[in-house]
């Protein structure tokens, strides 16, 4: 019998939505709430949390993709001719949410590239340890960690978007972060044995786990 979601697996696989739709954020506009960038990046260089509620805090650090997550399961996106421009967006945040996912699938299976990428981020969380978590070389230096390991890989991500915004260095960094945010989260999702299954068999059974929970610190 194929195992249901728990409450662990939807707040990780909240974490990638929310992640991805940063990513479609600063690519379309150039930026994005400070705070879910801190947020994000906090979940990649935590690489040993005692606990999911040590790893996400409060329900509320991932109510945009809470939101966007249940927008996707329902369909909602598309119901409303006014949203058109939204609905582009959903699309492309889904594609990045199977992509991340996808690549977190490939990374569990070579287990040199992992050892790479746990010792780069463990150096990413030292140096933010004497700047910050958002400070500009910790996205440089995390951004570049993404560029040796994760783009060599066979499937790449393509972030579509202005190009105003994604020739600038700066929100190219923060895209390629907020990217591996989202992959480090999509892992965590499969450790806790999520499947791609569940969200396709097993959406409402999802979005029930995080109405009904109160795991996470209120």
């Amino acid at each position: 019998m194929f195992s249901k979601p728990t409450v662990e697996q939807a707040y990780a696989l909240a974490a990638v939505f929310q992640t991805c739709n940063l990513v479609s954020q600063l690519a379309h506009t150039g930026e994005t709430k400070n705070e879910l960038m801190e947020f994000a990046m906090s979940t990649l260089l935590n690489q040993n949390p005692s606990s999911i509620e040590a790893l996400y805090g409060s329900k509320e650090s991932l109510t945009e993709g809470i939101n966007t997550m249940k927008m996707f399961f329902s369909d909602k996106q598309n119901r409303t001719p006014t949203s058109e421009n939204n609905a582009l967006v959903s699309k492309e945040v889904v594609s990045y949410v199977m992509s991340t996912i996808h690549l977190a699938s490939k990374l569990d299976k070579n287990p040199t590239l992992l050892e790479r990428i746990s010792k780069g981020i463990e150096d990413a969380s030292i140096q933010a340890q004497h700047f910050s978590i958002t400070h500009e070389n910790v996205y440089s230096n995390v951004a570049s960690l993404y560029q040796d390991t994760i783009s060599k890989m066979r499937l790449r991500i393509q972030v579509l978007g202005s190009g105003i915004y994604l020739q600038q260095n700066t929100v190219a960094s923060r895209i390629r972060c907020m990217l591996f945010s989202a992959i480090r989260n999509a892992y965590l999702w499969r450790q806790l044995g999520g499947k791609r299954r569940h969200l396709l068999l097993h959406r409402k059974l999802i979005l029930q786990q995080l109405e009904h929970d109160q795991t996470l610190i209120q």
